[in-house]
Parts: C-alpha cells; structure tokens; sequence
C-alpha cells in the first residue's frame, strides 16, 4: 500500500516514505529524511532534514525530531517530546553580529534511539545520547545520557526505576536506583538478563 499523506503536510523534495506509512495533518518533514513501511507520524509532528526513521515506528502528536537523530524499528514517541541536538546551543555569533546558521556543526551530536525503545509523551532527550533496545523512558523524562537496554527510566535529570520486558511489562524495580543482576522472567513468556545497575 503507498503512503497516505494527508493534505495539509508539507513533505519536502528528497523525502522518501516508504509503502503503508500514514503521514498526518501539519506535519513537516524535510529534504533528505527517510522514514520506513507501515509508520505512522502524527498531527504536527517536525521530522529534521536527513532524520532516518525505521518500520513500524509510532510518533505521536507533536514531536519535534531534530537532525542528528535516527529511530530504528518499532520505536514509540509519544506526544510532544522534543529531541536536542546542541551542546552549546546560541541564537548568534559570540558577537552578536548575526544568527548561527542551522546546519549541523561541531557542536552538533547525534542521537540514536534502538528498536523497541518507547519515550513517553512530553520528555526532552537531550544530545548525543543512545537510548538502548526495548529501553522505556517515562512520561516527563529528562535524558542526559546513554541509557541501556530494557532499563525504565523516569524524572528530571532520568534515572533508572526498573527493568521491563520488550512487550512493556515490568519486570523488577529499582531499590535505590539499582536492579540487582540477575534473570528476569515475564508472564508473555519472554525473559530479560540484567547485567546489573549501569544507570545510577
């Protein structure tokens, strides 16, 4: 099935969409992005220039994608989360003589978010950062580093609360912002190694 690209969006030259992807209202996607089959991209949502987007990934309302980053399959973005790309973000030149020009510079990191990781609505990820496979970050989160796989992260600045299953279950909690190592086992029938607290 091609993509269904509703009328109000704006998708730039260069895009390429891949077949079955719904692209909703006030949506804007620029020159050199790549999103995947059967994605849906929601009302409003800001996709950056060369931003590469995976299959079967959900991004909700509003979410702003900044260049740099890149979602592999099946990750979930909820409403109004907002990627940062700038380590030392200004408006002007040190002297205040014009506007920093938007293209990516050295100041510019790249984030990545691996497949099956899920970021609730209204977090800030901050630059630079790898969110790790099947990883949850909780509504409201504020990212400031790596975060690993299968680790439930919550609050400002993020720190770990859990472990969780790839199907999204919890599987243990964190006393003291540490999981002991160990097997953890889900009633879906899947099982998750902890290796041990690695996000104090």
């Amino acid at each position: 099935m091609n993509p269904r690209i509703h009328p109000t969006a704006i998708v730039e030259d260069g895009v390429e969409i891949a077949d079955g992807t719904a692209i909703w209202d006030a949506v804007h996607v620029r020159h050199g992005a790549h999103i995947g089959r059967d994605c849906i991209i929601g009302e409003k949502t800001y996709i950056a220039y060369d931003v590469r987007i995976g299959d079967l990934c959900k991004l909700n309302a509003s979410v702003y994608v900044c260049a740099g980053v890149e979602l592999e399959r099946g990750v979930m973005v909820a409403a109004h989360t907002v990627f940062t790309n700038d380590v030392t973000p200004r408006a002007a030149d040190p002297d205040l003589r014009a506007l920093r020009p938007s293209e990516p510079d050295e100041s510019t990191r790249r984030t990545i978010v691996r497949r099956g990781a899920t970021i609730g609505a209204n977090c800030t990820i901050g630059p630079g950062v790898e969110l790790g496979p099947f990883c949850m970050i909780g509504m409201g989160s504020v990212v400031t580093r790596d975060v690993p796989a299968h680790a439930l992260v919550l609050g400002n600045p993020a720190r770990l609360a859990g472990v969780v299953c790839s199907c999204g279950a919890v599987l243990a909690r964190a006393t003291g912002s540490a999981v002991p190592p160990g097997e953890h086992r889900c009633a879906c029938g899947r099982s998750v190694h902890w290796p041990g607290s690695q996000f104090a």
